[in-house]
């Protein structure tokens, strides 16, 4: 209650400020899309969302950072299949199920929508940056879990460069598959199971070096 005797609006949960991020990353990429993202303001970004520029700033320090979220997601996902990669199992075992299934490593609303993200970052340095650090933020994830896997300090050297290695290889396979599609209309279909063979035999290289 205010100091006026009036209700006040509850606070937000944890969990809905990460549903609004997710929203005000979807609609910056569609905007970066669509419009490019010089062309694009902070005012649009929110109101495409239904909230106001500065609630779009408490959230993200500049537009191009509104993209994280879809970043985010990636780490998580891929962090999960490590933990659940069982000892003298193939690698791309732990991840067969993950990436057909809606393939986090870039996630989005759709896949021609993220794919059109991760092109923009190749000319893009703003965008290019949060998706480099995307993936620094990334490794000491995936060294915990591969640290966890093994039994080993978090801080041991193996799981370390065992996690860089993975990380690369990721990125690598990302851009690979999605700089390389020339045509957006590409038979939606298609492009995710090429997304997927590639980042299979982005693991299975890397697993060779994980034996």
């Amino acid at each position: 209650m205010t100091a006026g005797g009036r209700m006040g609006r509850p606070p937000l949960t944890e969990e809905r400020k990460a549903e609004i991020r997710l929203e005000i990353a979807r609609a910056a990429v569609d905007l970066f899309v669509t419009q490019g993202v010089t062309a694009t303001t902070g005012e649009q970004i929110g109101q495409a969302v239904g909230v106001t520029a500065r609630t779009v700033w408490r959230y993200f320090p500049s537009k191009e950072a509104c993209v994280r979220p879809l970043f985010a997601a990636g780490i998580e996902a891929v962090t999960e299949g490590l933990r659940a990669w069982r000892p003298g199992r193939p690698l791309e075992e732990a991840f067969e199920h993950t990436l057909p299934a809606d393939s986090r490593l870039v996630r989005s609303p759709d896949r021609a929508t993220m794919g059109a993200l991760i092109r923009l970052t190749r000319d893009e340095p703003g965008l290019r940056a949060e998706w480099l650090q995307s993936y620094d933020e990334a490794e000491p994830a995936f060294a915990r879990a591969l640290a966890e896997r093994s039994g080993l300090p978090a801080d041991d050297l193996r799981p370390t460069i065992q996690a860089a290695m993975f990380n690369a290889a990721l990125r690598a396979a990302a851009e690979h598959h999605v700089w390389r599609v020339a045509d957006e209309t590409t038979d939606p279909a298609t492009a995710e199971a090429e997304l997927t063979a590639t980042m299979l035999a982005a693991l299975t290289v890397v697993a060779e070096g994980l034996a």
